[in-house]
């Protein structure tokens, strides 16, 4: 079963085809990272208007690197929050006006239970249940209890600024530019985490917070004059880097051992720091599954990938499927 999958979220127009829910046939995503590297940060209306530009382009190039034609396709998976409405409304309507077009069944797919799937993709052997899924994208840090196809319990959640939107704040503090997250992982390459900067644990919870460390690094920014100095930018990434993952391994593994999970699934754009997935795979007890860098930030592959499924348990959603921005996971 062939199913297309169109993400368009954020910032990344993508579409991709996959078979059964495991195997890639084609996955493209045309990125907006330059365009939004001038204003240091995403700009809702201008990454609409770009989603508009790509995503039919987008769409036919997933269709014809594989020289598949559209009688191939046996569904469409489309993300409908949570995201930027703007950014949503383009692939959402896109992937209706297909599906009707083409009398194709349709079904809407959580952004953030896509993510998930990711691990499903080009796997030997499927992850297994239960699962512990830590999902940390931009403006995501989240634990979720997985005990089956389409079963989520929130855990935990972020009470401020996600991980993600903390590396994005701290680059900004240390003048590295954007996005943060490959910005602080390059410098922290050289420098060393020898600045003490805080862990909130916030130990009677499964919840995160990152407000204070960035706060905390915008002081220390101030008293040592780390910008005039590229060795100590390159010690503040590092620490700011360690202190961020100290946090996420740690929370991580404690409830997983809590509740007897089979495995670990790593999701999201900050899963592809090196940093996170070493600590994880050397310090857990229960095995760690990450996907490849490139199936970690935003792609169709994996929505596809979570649309298979929603086709299986009979998920197929009505012509009236409408964006859902602020869309939460169990």
């Amino acid at each position: 079963m062939k199913i297309l999958g169109i993400e368009t979220s954020c910032d990344e127009t993508a579409a991709a085809i996959v078979e059964d829910g495991t195997r890639i046939v084609s996955n493209i995503v045309a990125s907006q990272i330059d365009i939004h590297a001038r204003y240091g940060g995403i700009v809702p209306e201008v990454a609409s208007r770009q989603h508009l530009l790509t995503i039919i382009p987008v769409v036919n190039k997933a269709l014809s690197e594989p020289k598949l034609a559209w009688q191939d396709i046996d569904g469409i998976a489309v993300t409908f929050g949570p995201g930027l409405a703007g950014s949503l409304l383009v692939g959402v309507n896109v992937a209706k006006a297909i599906a009707l077009a083409r009398r194709l069944p349709i079904t809407g797919v959580n952004h953030l239970e896509g993510h998930i799937y990711a691990n499903w993709l080009n796997r030997e052997k499927p992850p297994v249940f239960p699962c512990l899924c830590l999902i940390i994208s931009g403006g995501h840090s989240d634990l979720v209890l997985m005990k089956e196809h389409g079963q989520f319990e929130k855990l935990g959640r972020t009470r401020d600024d996600a991980s993600g939107e903390a590396f994005d704040k701290a680059a900004r503090i240390l003048g590295l530019g954007y996005p943060g997250g490959p910005a602080i992982e390059q410098a922290a390459k050289s420098g060393t985490p020898c600045f003490s900067l805080p862990r909130a644990w916030l130990r009677d919870s499964h919840d995160f917070s990152f407000s204070g460390l960035k706060t905390a690094l915008w002081h220390l920014a101030q008293k040592e004059e780390i910008l005039a100095n590229p060795s100590k930018v390159a010690d503040a990434a590092a620490s700011f880097q360690c202190a961020v993952v100290d946090v996420l391994v740690t929370k991580s593994i404690e409830a997983a051992k809590g509740l007897g999970v089979k495995q670990i699934l790593l999701s999201g754009g900050v899963a592809a720091n090196k940093l996170l997935t070493e600590r994880f795979l050397n310090s857990s007890p229960i095995p760690v599954l990450v996907p490849p860098p490139h199936l970690c930030t935003d792609n169709a592959a994996m929505v596809a990938a979570c649309g298979y499924y929603h086709f299986q348990a009979g998920k197929i959603s009505d012509y009236d499927l409408d964006v859902v921005p602020s869309l939460s996971l169990g």
